[in-house]
């Protein structure tokens, strides 16, 4: 059974996705250029890490472990630079409700292929009728929310 407080941290985190998209919208506007916000959001990201590593964890990590990463493994880092980047170019352009909508739908989709798969080493989780039930459940609300606004 998992436990209570990390499925709820999990929906605090996911709630903050939508204003990662207004913010930096706010932030590029204000500087005059969008990809400026993700440079911001990223120092002040990189030194909130650094300090809850230190005061939380084990510390800062040894610079020299790096070298046995695989390439692949700083594939995260790539992929959390474009969530931002488009987040903070698309929200304005397409609204932050529509960019959250085929986010998640991305994320439905792409996790379940994850599990079944075990993409990127991530276990085997074979995907049953129930989940593609429940993710099929979801996408069409997601569907719905989109016709109800009229898009």
């Amino acid at each position: 059974m998992i436990n209570i407080k990390y499925l709820i941290w999990a929906l605090l985190a996911g709630s903050f996705i939508p204003v990662v998209g207004i913010l930096n919208g706010r932030v590029g506007r204000a500087l005059g250029e969008p990809l400026h916000a993700s440079v911001l959001l990223f120092g002040v990201a990189i030194l909130l890490a650094i300090t809850v590593a230190v005061l939380a964890g084990r510390g800062l990590p040894n610079i020299g472990d790096f070298r046995q990463l695989q390439p692949v493994e700083y594939l995260a880092g790539f992929v959390v630079a474009f969530y931002v980047i488009s987040a903070t170019v698309l929200a304005g352009k397409i609204g932050v409700a529509n960019f959250i909508v085929m986010a998640v739908s991305g994320q439905i989709i792409f996790s379940l292929l994850i599990d079944h798969f075990g993409l990127f080493g991530a276990p085997i989780r074979p995907v049953n009728l129930l989940q593609l039930g429940g993710a099929s459940m979801l996408l069409g609300g997601l569907v719905i929310t989109q016709l109800a606004n009229g898009k």
